[in-house]
């Protein structure tokens, strides 16, 4: 798309070829690069290790060369570590396949699994690049303050984004900045101060908007500044910065904050980088470096079995997530306390040339732009066969991902066919705008603004109930989806606001909050994160398992630990850190 930073086509064409000596251990020092420093010591030498930095937010880049690993290992989406893990998604495919996400999907990993490993290895490959565009803006002179204040505003952005993910992963790890010499460092300080400090001075030095939309700008940061409070449960400060964000704050692009009225249009890349889009990762298809390195080579293994997309089954919505979009025939209102007593029909067990007729009860219209059944239009590739298209279904449950899956009307621009599984276009959102209004929500919750806190999330509700038109429609031709959808919709639609006063505890309010972030960012990479945070992970995710395991085989046996609030440090790590006196590095508890 246009203004896109094309980040590894920049690095394909040899402007900048970034140090990967980090590979087995993130503690050596990388060079900045294979151009002297003398070379790259001015503004657009600094520019171009930034676009370097930029380029490891993929979580895949070089990621052979970090030591091996796959890139969907490294996945910057966490579609493995908050979806698979937060109930929303099973590992699908089959029981053997990928056998690493197993023991996760279960919890009951180790620190030797090597998909922790190597999603260490990635985020810390970013933390390393954007340290040395710090180091090396400190030595140039002839730069603007303006200019000086930008990059550095866009480094420790990333660095904070980074150190975002690396702290709720995996808690207690080391803090390696631009000034760290010996980089053998313990991980026994609480990183929270410094990533707040590094979004902090982001949200004081960036711009409103930047040159090109993929760029990170002030009001970015403040969104993320607020998030950062919001983990720690320091509620006052998070609400005021939220609120900051909510009344002024604009797009790198200069869009006002805002929904956009097609809830759609954040998962298709003909419409993103839209005035929803706070944060996200920008994909490009077709990007000249024939491979798929830059279009969502992560998520490769998430499509259909044997359908137009190949491969390979991976990443199925779970019936408990699919029930939580029922609602009440009357109200529209979702079931908070008791949504699995009234499941969503299915067509488990069912094949696809066995009659099957779809549920015909109240449903939140999110659910089918976020989950593929059968009979269901699967966007405009034709009805979700159900079956066939599931590689096993007793492990995996019988729904398909569908976030992240391009149209057919446009997959010649937009998807990318130069690997054995494809790749496409559609932006990573790290934090949109709902994301927004709903951790705002929270804060206002917490601090007992209880009207404000139900307005936000009624505005978050009320872009579904306002916009009926947007919602998923049949096809005008059922034989030939590509002519169109008509004016039925595809199954009984109904969403409505909580009516006024519905909140008057904060109990009562952060219920509904939590079970709106849940159907609002399905698939998209927050639940288990905001369980863990919230104290309930492990209430919800054991009764997950009890009701999930009745379904499908791949949960059985599965048991959540408090400990398990954190993912285990890589044993790797702990090894490579080891010195004459022990290893530097402590494993969580519980490991």
């Amino acid at each position: 798309m246009k203004n896109k930073i094309n980040i590894f086509k920049i690095l394909a064409l040899g402007l900048i070829v970034l140090s990967s000596s980090c590979a087995e251990n993130f503690l050596d020092k990388p060079a900045y690069g294979s151009l002297s420093d003398e070379v790259l010591a001015d503004e657009k030498g600094v520019n171009a290790l930034l676009i370097g930095a930029y380029a490891a937010l993929g979580g895949t880049t070089d990621y052979a060369a970090l030591g091996g690993g796959n890139p969907w290992e490294a996945t910057p989406s966490n579609w493995i570590y908050g979806d698979i893990t937060g109930g929303d998604a099973h590992k699908g495919s089959d029981g053997g396949d990928q056998a690493g996400i197993n023991s996760i999907a279960t919890y009951n990993v180790d620190p030797s699994n090597g998909f922790f490993n190597t999603k260490w290895k990635a985020l810390y490959e970013g933390v390393t690049r954007t340290n040395a565009v710090l180091k090396l803006l400190s030595e140039i002179e002839e730069i603007s303050e303006a200019e000086r204040a930008n990059i550095a505003g866009q480094a420790r952005f990333l660095r904070g984004h980074y150190y975002f993910e690396l702290k709720k992963m995996y808690n207690m790890v080391p803090w390696i900045d631009e000034t760290t010499e010996n980089t053998n460092v313990p991980n026994d300080v609480d990183i929270w101060p410094m990533i707040e400090a590094d979004f902090q001075f982001a949200y004081d030095n960036l711009p409103t908007t930047q040159s090109e939309v993929g760029r990170v700008n002030k009001w970015a940061s403040g969104a993320y500044l607020g998030k950062t409070y919001l983990y720690q449960e320091k509620f006052p400060e998070a609400k005021t910065v939220f609120t900051e964000v909510i009344n002024s704050g604009v797009t790198s692009n200069g869009l006002s904050y805002g929904l956009v009225e097609n809830y759609h249009a954040n998962f298709n890349a003909e419409t993103e980088n839209n005035e929803e889009t706070v944060f996200a990762i920008q994909m490009v298809a077709n990007d000249g470096t024939n491979t798929i390195g830059n279009a969502n080579t992560a998520l490769m293994l998430n499509y259909p079995y044997n359908s137009p997309f190949r491969c390979c089954g991976f990443y199925q919505p779970t019936q408990d997530l699919v029930n939580a979009f029922r609602t009440d025939e009357a109200t529209g209102l979702p079931y908070l306390d008791n949504y699995n007593s009234n499941p969503v029909k299915s067509d488990m067990g069912i094949l696809s040339d066995e009659p099957f007729t779809p549920d015909t009860q109240s449903l939140d219209p999110r659910l089918d732009w976020t989950v593929g059944r059968r009979d269901v239009p699967y966007h405009d590739w034709g009805y979700h066969p159900g079956y066939n298209w599931i590689r096993e279904q007793s492990s995996g449950g019988p729904y398909a991902p569908k976030k992240h899956i391009y149209w057919q009307y446009h997959a010649d621009q937009y998807s990318d066919q130069s690997s054995w599984a494809p790749g496409n276009a559609i932006n990573i959102n790290i934090i949109r705008f709902a994301d927004v209004l709903l951790m705002a929500a929270e804060a206002e919750a917490q601090t007992g603004n209880f009207d404000v806190a139900l307005d936000y999330v009624n505005e978050v509700r009320g872009r579904l109930a306002d916009n009926p038109e947007h919602w998923l429609k049949d096809y005008v031709d059922p034989e030939n989806p590509m002519d169109g959808f008509s004016s039925d919709y595809a199954a009984n639609y109904n969403v409505s606001r909580y009516p006024d006063g519905s909140f008057t505890s904060t109990a009562e309010a952060m219920e509904a909050i939590m079970f709106e972030r849940r159907v609002e960012l399905a698939m998209e990479g927050h639940r288990f994160f905001d369980l863990v945070r919230w104290g309930v992970a492990q209430e919800v995710i054991n009764s997950f398992i009890e009701y999930e395991g009745q379904i499908t085989t791949d949960v059985r046996g599965g048991n959540f630990s408090p400990d398990e609030g954190y993912f285990p440090i890589p044993q790797r790590q702990i090894d490579l850190s080891t010195t004459a006196d022990g290893p530097v590095l402590q494993q969580n508890p519980g490991y």
